[in-house]
């Protein structure tokens, strides 16, 4: 689907070495003798690979399963992708200029999603940023800082209010012929949060899905309370530089240290703030915590573009999202914001201890 030159996810990386830094619990008793073990299955989807860790002890048995699940991310890319010219997404866009068209169900409960989030962060997150992407050359071409007359023609077919959007009745139209819109920050977390409900469907209780960074942990790892993921050093000075406890829950993590274009002595992301047309900057990387991965994937893009100050405020007034925020501190140590229901969860590695400022908000 969308590749990870579009939108990098993978800065929450799971490693079963860190599932040794978990306590005790009760794990997934799958059937069968001997004991329950972590057994990974993936494929390469969506523009990344997806792996799915199941708590079993008779790995032949849930094989089966597994393959259903591992096939739900394809199904989801094969609607939601904007890389080929077959997919849901591509039919609406394919009917910019036109009337309305009846938006596939599942697309169009994405596209609420989408559209709720858009509101709540005042334009931060916005699917219907494609063009921008395209001109900056993040999404199928090679990136590069646009001339100001291009960008001014991109922003102008760029915004969720020119949607006209009708949730009920699940009718879409994107009233002009250069509009585009693009999944990319939202579809990852819903192919997670449909992988969960079929295993939950299944009886699975203990699970891991991990979607190039955006994840749903299901119950425990085995013989530990919860999953222990790690969160990805920007500067890639260690695999991860703090860990974060997951229970019942989901997180991404949006940054732009993995794709972005230098010019003028200057460095720019691929994470575009969709009301100026610019990269977004303040933020090293912005990790959310939600019960629905779909929610954490939107949400931790949108308070990317909004920056430390407003994506603290943000996150801070809201029930359903928790995060936390990598702000970097030139010529200091760079400062780790963690909401403070998630501080009993965060643990910064001990080769980061001297380098990071750990603040509560």
């Amino acid at each position: 689907m969308m590749q990870p030159r579009r939108r990098v996810q993978g800065m929450v990386v799971a490693a079963a070495c860190l599932l040794a830094l978990a306590a005790a619990t009760v794990p997934l008793r799958a059937g069968g003798p001997g004991s329950p073990r972590a057994v990974a299955f993936r494929t390469r989807t969506m523009g990344s690979w997806a792996t799915l860790t199941l708590v079993t002890s008779d790995s032949s048995a849930v094989a089966p399963l597994a393959r259903t699940a591992l096939l739900s991310f394809h199904h989801t890319d094969s609607l939601m992708t904007n890389w080929t010219t077959t997919s849901e997404v591509a039919r609406l866009n394919g009917a910019a200029g036109g009337p309305a068209t009846l938006v596939e169900p599942e697309v169009a409960g994405v596209v609420r999603l989408a559209g709720e989030v858009t509101a709540a962060s005042g334009g931060a997150f916005d699917i219907t940023v494609e063009p921008l992407v395209r001109l900056w050359g993040f999404l199928g071409g090679a990136p590069r800082v646009p001339d100001a007359v291009a960008l001014e023609r991109a922003r102008e077919v760029v915004g969720w209010e020119r949607v006209e959007w009708d949730p009920e009745g699940g009718r879409l139209r994107l009233p002009a012929a250069g509009m585009r819109i693009d999944l990319g920050g939202i579809a990852k977390g819903y192919g997670v949060d449909r992988v969960a409900a079929l295993l939950r469907a299944a009886g699975v209780t203990d699970a891991l899905v991990d979607l190039t960074g955006n994840m749903a942990a299901l119950g425990d790892a085995p013989g530990h309370a919860g999953w222990v993921v790690g969160i990805r050093d920007p500067r890639d000075r260690g695999p991860y530089l703090a860990t974060l406890r997951l229970h019942e829950r989901c997180v991404s993590t949006s940054g732009d240290y993995v794709q972005f274009v230098s010019e003028g002595g200057r460095r720019y992301g691929h994470i575009l703030d969709p009301r100026t047309g610019w990269p977004a900057h303040g933020l090293s990387s912005a990790t959310v915590v939600a019960d629905r991965a779909a929610v954490a994937d939107a949400w931790s893009t949108a308070l990317f573009v909004l920056g430390p100050g407003e994506a603290r405020r943000v996150a801070a007034a809201r029930d359903d999202i928790a995060a936390v925020l990598l702000q970097p501190v030139p010529g200091s140590r760079d400062t780790l914001w963690v909401e403070s229901p998630l501080l009993p969860l965060v643990t910064v590695a001990p080769a980061f201890t001297d380098s990071l400022v750990l603040r509560s908000f």
